[in-house]
């Protein structure tokens, strides 16, 4: 049974040299907890479990079968860094499954966000154990579990967690990273040699652009949101705002509006900007961007991405919103 109390004496993790002890300790940990057996791994480019992947592969390497399943609702270039990072500089024993037909298919028509939450989350249980049953000799399944998961909710990591597997897939768990917060989980991960990119990435919802394409999806309105989010991502980093809000991302709702392109009446959906600062993600303040920022964003948005005619910036704090809109 492992502590899942972090001990008083436990000191923090807030540079370089602290991340690469805690490093060396793991190191030591994990060859003595999964041995000669293989240890498997939900990858999904997220800080969390990528940092887990890095220390497993500096402990065990090729034991360890990482698994990224691209249920095409992530955003631009995710899937691609990934395996660029694994498979091209790590060298890791990456399996790559592109289940976008898969999922999509399956959301097709559903537009309550519970009903569609459940159904993303039940559909990647059920192809990471399709995945799992293909390899032998695996013992271990490792979890990007961290401090905060332990505390707010008896230590289950929703997006990453594959703890509801069928009855013979059952697998100990390996969770290196589990005592600590998500500040020091990145000053580890710059120390495992991990792209900033990566290490700095903002919080992004188990279910991708499924909760930010609101209703029910469509592969059109989709690749809108996907389009629009890279320009804001693109444009947050060339005015130096990427590392300073702590979450920002673009909403295309189920709705379309009037309005007119090249002279001619146009009816699309609007894009949603949304870009909020927390400390605990309880309570979130809105981030008074630059007038010049958003006259770009608006200008690019609608000139760049098809389908989009309007954009809207969310003042609306939390509470009374919600982060999310779904």
């Amino acid at each position: 049974m492992k502590n899942n109390t972090r001990p008083e004496t436990m000191k923090r993790i807030d540079n370089e040299e602290a991340a690469k002890i805690f490093i060396e300790e793991q190191i030591g940990e994990l060859r003595a907890q999964i041995g000669s057996d293989r240890v498997l791994l939900a990858l999904s480019g997220g800080v969390d479990s990528s940092v887990v992947a890095a220390l497993l592969i500096k402990a065990v390497g090729d034991q360890l079968i990482g698994v990224h399943v691209n249920h095409g609702l992530m955003r631009k270039g995710e899937s691609e860094q990934v395996i660029s990072v694994f498979k091209d500089k790590f060298k890791a024993d990456l399996i790559y499954l592109d289940e976008t037909d898969r999922f999509l298919d399956k959301l097709k028509g559903i537009e309550d966000p519970e009903q569609k939450r459940k159904i993303i989350g039940s559909e990647f249980i059920e192809v990471f154990a399709e995945e799992a049953r293909k390899h032998e000799g695996i013992k271990f399944l490792g979890q990007g579990t961290i401090y905060p998961d332990i505390l707010e909710s008896d230590g289950i990591k929703a997006h990453h967690n594959v703890g509801g597997l069928p009855e013979d897939l059952k697998f100990e768990l390996v969770e290196p990273i589990r005592l600590l917060y998500k500040d020091e989980v990145r000053v580890v991960g710059k120390a495992l040699g991990l792209p900033d990119a990566m290490v700095s990435r903002q919080p992004f919802p188990g279910p991708g652009l499924g909760v930010r394409c609101t209703g029910a999806i469509t592969r059109n309105r989709l690749d809108a949101l996907r389009e629009a989010d890279a320009i804001l991502r693109e444009e947050f980093e060339k005015a130096g705002l990427s590392g300073k809000v702590w979450q920002y991302f673009v909403v295309v709702p189920d709705f379309k509006t009037t309005g007119i392109t090249n002279g001619k009446r146009t009816y699309e959906w609007p894009a949603i900007i949304r870009a909020v600062n927390t400390k605990d993600a309880m309570e979130a303040t809105i981030e008074e961007l630059p007038y010049e920022l958003l006259k770009r964003l608006v200008n690019r948005i609608t000139s760049e991405v098809s389908g989009l005619n309007r954009v809207l910036y969310d003042l609306t704090p939390k509470p009374p919103a919600t982060i999310e809109f779904e």
